[in-house]
C-alpha cells in the first residue's frame, strides 16, 4: 500500500477528509516554499501538492501562472527543486505529490525524473498535459518505483472516458471541478455534486476535487461527496504579497486561512 493510500485509509477510518494545500515551488524562492510546506503541514494538512514552475502552463489560471513566472525569472531549474525536496520531506509527517508537465517530465528525461522523484522522497505525481493512451511507461515506472501516477477528470470528461482514466490512476483521483482554468471562484456548480456522486459510485479510489474551491463554504459543498478538497490559487494569491509584507506575516496569514478552511472541513460529518 502507498503511503498516499496509507493516509486516505486512516482518514475514512476516523471519517475524515483529506485537505490538500498547492502551493508553486520557489515562488519567491525555494527557502520559502520549503519553510510554508513546513507550517502548512503542521496546520493539519493531509497532503501537499507542489508544482514545477513551467513557462507554458496548460491549465492554470492567471494567479497560478504568475507564481510561474516569478520562479522562473529567479532562475529556478529542476533539479534544484529536488535538491529542495530533499532536505525538507524527510522532516515532513505527511506526503507530498508534485503537479508537473509532462515536457518537463520528458525533457528531465522520464526515468530519471521518476528515480529522483523516488530518491527525494515525493509520493506521487500528477501529470495533467499526459494522455492516459499515452502513460504506461510513466505509470509502471511510479509503480515500480513506489509512486503514485495521479490522474485527473474533469466536467467534459464523457463517462466511458471518466472510467478508463479511473482504472489508469493510483492513490486517488483528481476530480477537477470546473470547465477551464485554475482560479478562485465565488461559487462552483452543482454538477460538481452530482459528478463525483456518480464517480463515488464507480470506484472505491478517494477522489479529490480541486480548481476553484477558495472559501469555507466551497469546503462544506463539497466534503459529503469527497474524499478531500484541493486548494491552490488562494494560497498561492497570498503568497504573491511576501515582497510586500515579508515571509513571516504571509506564513502566518496562510495558516490563519488554512485553519478556516480545515474548521470548515472538520464540521462536516
Amino acid at each position: 500500500m502507498s503511503r498516499i493510500s496509507e493516509v486516505f485509509d486512516a482518514l475514512r477510518n476516523q471519517g475524515k477528509r483529506a485537505f490538500m494545500p498547492f502551493i508553486t515551488a520557489g515562488d519567491p524562492d525555494l527557502k520559502f516554499t520549503s519553510r510554508l510546506m513546513q507550517a502548512l503541514a503542521e496546520e493539519g494538512s493531509s497532503f501537499l501538492e507542489i508544482g514545477f514552475p513551467y513557462s507554458d502552463p496548460i491549465a492554470d489560471g492567471p494567479v497560478i501562472q504568475a507564481s510561474y513566472t516569478r520562479a522562473l525569472t529567479s532562475g529556478i531549474r529542476v533539479n534544484d527543486i529536488f535538491a529542495m525536496f530533499s532536505r525538507t520531506l524527510p522532516g515532513l509527517p505527511i506526503p507530498v505529490v508534485a503537479m508537473v508537465s509532462c515536457a518537463i517530465v520528458l525533457r528531465h528525461g522520464l526515468a530519471a525524473f521518476v528515480n529522483q522523484a523516488r530518491d527525494c522522497g515525493l509520493a506521487g505525481l500528477i501529470v495533467p498535459d499526459l494522455p492516459i493512451e499515452e502513460c504506461a511507461e510513466l505509470r509502471e515506472r511510479c509503480l515500480t518505483s513506489g509512486l503514485d501516477l495521479i490522474q485527473l477528470v474533469t466536467p467534459t470528461t464523457p463517462r466511458e472516458r471518466a472510467l478508463a482514466i479511473v482504472q489508469k490512476s493510483t492513490g486517488f483521483l483528481y476530480y477537477v471541478s470546473v470547465a477551464g482554468i485554475t482560479g478562485e471562484r465565488k461559487e462552483l456548480p452543482q454538477s460538481v455534486v452530482e459528478n463525483v456522486t456518480w464517480l463515488r459510485q464507480q470506484t472505491s479510489l478517494p477522489i479529490c476535487v480541486g480548481f476553484g474551491i477558495s472559501r469555507p463554504e466551497h469546503v462544506r459543498m463539497i466534503a459529503p461527496v469527497a474524499d478531500g478538497v484541493i486548494v491552490g490559487s488562494a494560497f498561492v494569491r497570498r503568497i504573491a504579497e511576501v515582497p510586500e509584507k515579508g515571509p513571516d506575516v504571509v506564513i502566518e496569514e496562510i495558516r490563519q486561512f488554512a485553519r478556516l478552511l480545515l474548521e470548515s472541513l472538520a464540521n462536516e460529518p
